[in-house]
């Protein structure tokens, strides 16, 4: 059977971070996500034909086409692509619009080959188009958007991507303001350094958490996730952020941060009545602050990107 000429991927959103491990974990939060359409073409190259928003139609600063250049100059399968690029994550959301369309990118592309490559190896291409965008090449995003799951990047690279276990009950909820803050933005206002006392304590939280994962408690979840190293320093970019994740914490979460860069806001919740009661406190809380915000909540362990249809 002949390849297709023509694919299209979707690739869910993401929160990362989840308040103990920044740049190494992640999860996705669907049904928000990016649509890519790859259709093979005569001319070598790629060419960005349709982005929404206003994306860089310069295929070598669009996130969605840097890794598909570093595929076709790897694999030389001697033809061309015009990409399509269907924008359904905010930009400067904190939820991993950079790396959904980056993977849906690669992984619409990655369909066309006449010998399609491992979904493991697609990570390394996914990651470029990362990079362009927050100025660092970290997989937390990148990695759940493709492989699904509550995945620990352990190193990107070499590539250690390990899936977590997540209790079926486990719920993520979302809650979007209405506005933007770049990657770039959240990067700059971090310290060079940290002292040592609060790496110890992060450290230990993050052990916590891992540690009630594995065992299925999620009481010793809830009372080790909370963020003493990067959340101090990006919170006042949120308005409203401390009263917001107190809403979410007295409507039973636990444990609510800032989802990536921000400026979205996660909870984690055990099971859908406390995801809904989470997710409407959270939206009041926001408009307490004059801020619209959009909500949603689904499962940690959600699928990540798909092939959804090819011609």
């Amino acid at each position: 059977m002949s390849a297709p000429a023509r694919a299209t991927a979707f690739a869910p959103a993401t929160t990362s971070n989840l308040a103990v491990g920044f740049d190494i974990l992640g999860h996705p939060v669907g049904p928000l996500g990016d649509r890519v359409t790859v259709v093979r073409g005569a001319e070598p190259g790629v060419r960005v034909a349709a982005a929404s928003g206003s994306l860089p139609t310069d295929p070598a600063l669009n996130t969605a086409t840097v890794g598909i250049l570093r595929m076709l100059e790897d694999v030389r399968p001697g033809f061309g692509v015009e990409v399509h690029v269907e924008k359904g994550i905010p930009l400067g959301s904190g939820v991993g619009g950079s790396a959904a369309s980056a993977v849906a990118g690669v992984v619409a592309a990655n369909a066309l080959l006449p010998e399609p490559l491992p979904t493991n190896e697609l990570f390394r291409y996914a990651l470029l188009g990362e990079a362009v965008a927050s100025g660092a090449a970290h997989g937390d995003n990148v990695a759940p958007s493709l492989f699904g799951g509550l995945v620990l990047v352990r190193s990107a690279e070499p590539a250690d991507v390990v899936a977590l276990p997540v209790p079926p009950s486990l719920r993520c909820v979302i809650a979007l303001p209405r506005m933007r803050l770049d990657t770039r933005t959240a990067r700059a206002v971090l310290p060079a350094a940290f002292p040592l006392q609060t790496v110890i304590q992060q450290t230990a939280n993050l052990a916590g958490v891992l540690a009630g994962l594995c065992a299925g408690d999620l009481a010793l979840v809830a009372r080790s996730m909370r963020d003493v190293l990067i959340e101090p320093h990006r919170a006042s970019l949120i308005p409203g952020f401390a009263e917001v994740r107190g809403a979410a914490m007295a409507a039973g979460a636990l444990g609510c941060s800032i989802s990536g860069g921000g400026p979205a806001l996660f909870a984690w919740c055990d099971g859908d009545d406390a995801a809904a009661a989470v997710r409407a406190a959270m939206l009041d809380g926001f408009a307490r602050h004059g801020l619209r915000a959009d909500g949603w909540s689904s499962p940690v362990n959600g699928p990540g990107a798909r092939v959804e249809e090819s011609a």
